[in-house]
């Protein structure tokens, strides 16, 4: 699995970092859904200079029962397809800094 950039967790609940990939390079953010009402609404927007660049899912590990946040991306540089990731922890990193973490599906 590939890293494509790294966040920090905020106090507020939000993630800020970057993103990086061969045609992308951006600081994002991923803030809380405010607006969500139903289960299947995202728990998370991705937003890059407050342009909507995707969301996140709080999803439940099956091998370790952790939660993690699943996230779906979308922009023209990378095509007709969406750029799935994950939010993991960064090697040797406090518990604060997760890697996002390329999950390609075919």
């Amino acid at each position: 699995m590939s890293s494509i950039g790294q966040v920090t967790r905020q106090s507020n609940g939000s993630y800020k970092g970057h993103l990086k990939t061969l045609a992308f390079r951006a600081e994002i953010s991923i803030v809380p859904n405010a607006d969500k009402k139903t289960d299947e609404q995202p728990d998370y927007r991705v937003l890059c200079g407050g342009v909507d660049l995707g969301a996140g899912w709080i999803k439940r590990s099956e091998s370790s029962g952790a939660d993690y946040v699943s996230l779906s991306l979308s922009d023209p540089s990378f095509g007709p397809k969406k750029l799935y990731a994950n939010l993991g922890r960064a090697a040797g990193q406090d518990d604060d800094i997760f890697a996002i973490i390329w999950n390609p599906r075919s």
